[in-house]
């Protein structure tokens, strides 16, 4: 029932059975089909149901904090028993570009105060990453920072600012700017569905810049190094981890027109979350700053 508990606090917090399934990857018939399973379980209903609507009824709110109180609890029994946080289970989340610097630091730094706490880290995109701890697979996630609000339960802690630049061939004149390039040249494209490629999108747009899309990839070092092969241009984020650059490639800044993209930890409210997650958000805040020290010209973010 742990699954159709989670279901149904989803459907409480996004308001209909459809929201809840694009959230959690389920059709909403899958969803109504958890609910109906949920509720026999339970031997009364949680949803008074008029037509295609359903609205949750004072049992249901009834049920809704001791639901959110079982799955917390069902997310802490990888925890030890005896609840000291200098050991214990800490499942973390990231996105690929941070593992090797801020959450390799980050973990090099809490290893050495807590060697008795094991790490699992989970890869994934933002979005993945957002749900799975939305649904206390994860305890906290390092994560480019959401285009939309946070959820209520959750908290956020800004880590580094990443500005995003204009990767090109190095066999392009030198001469061009970076307008031109973007527009002349095949271009290609941070993936729509990620965080980060929502943010090109919204710059291109911004700009009233039209593109010739040629290839659309998640991956960041795949469009560097699609760029260093002549395939064309990409609008991508600095990342310390991508550096140095192949060969083939060379970057092109933005000027006073430069976005960047904000990578942080995502967590739920201190009262729901491990006590190692705290511990591990300062290592992670250490580790930025040496990150944000050793980063090329030391950039802020722009106001």
């Amino acid at each position: 029932m742990i699954n159709e508990l989670k279901t149904f606090i989803a459907v409480c917090k996004l308001g209909t059975f459809a929201a809840a399934g694009d959230r959690i990857g389920l059709t909403q018939s899958a969803v109504s089909s958890q609910m109906k399973r949920l509720e026999e379980a339970l031997g009364f209903e949680l949803f008074d149901r008029t037509g295609r609507s359903a609205t949750l009824n004072v049992a249901g709110q009834t049920t809704l904090p001791r639901a959110e109180e079982i799955c917390a609890l069902f997310a802490s029994l990888g925890e030890l028993p005896q609840g000291d946080a200098a050991q214990g289970l800490l499942r973390v989340g990231s996105i690929a570009s941070a593992q090797p610097t801020l959450l390799a630091r980050a973990l090099e730094q809490m290893r050495k105060s807590f060697p008795l706490v094991r790490v699992h880290v989970s890869p994934g995109v933002s979005m993945r990453l957002m749900d799975d701890l939305d649904a206390g697979k994860i305890d906290a996630a390092v994560i480019i920072r959401p285009p939309f609000g946070m959820p209520a339960d959750l908290t956020w802690r800004p880590l580094v600012h990443e500005p995003f630049v204009l990767a090109v061939p190095r066999s392009l004149p030198a001469t061009r700017d970076w307008r031109t390039l973007i527009q002349e040249q095949p271009f290609l494209r941070y993936d729509r569905a990620s965080f980060g490629g929502r943010m090109v999108e919204a710059f291109l747009r911004r700009e009233g810049l039209s593109v010739n899309d040629a290839i659309e990839v998640d991956e960041i070092p795949g469009l560097i190094h699609m760029a260093s092969r002549g395939l064309g241009v990409a609008l991508v984020p600095m990342v310390e981890a991508h550096l140095p650059l192949p060969e083939g490639v060379r970057v092109v800044p933005l000027g006073d027109f430069t976005f960047h993209r904000e990578i942080g930890l995502l967590q739920r409210k201190p009262r729901a979350s491990p006590p190692m997650v705290a511990h591990f958000a300062r290592c992670l805040s250490d580790a930025a700053a040496k990150v944000a020290a050793t980063a090329p010209g030391k950039r802020r973010r722009s106001p």
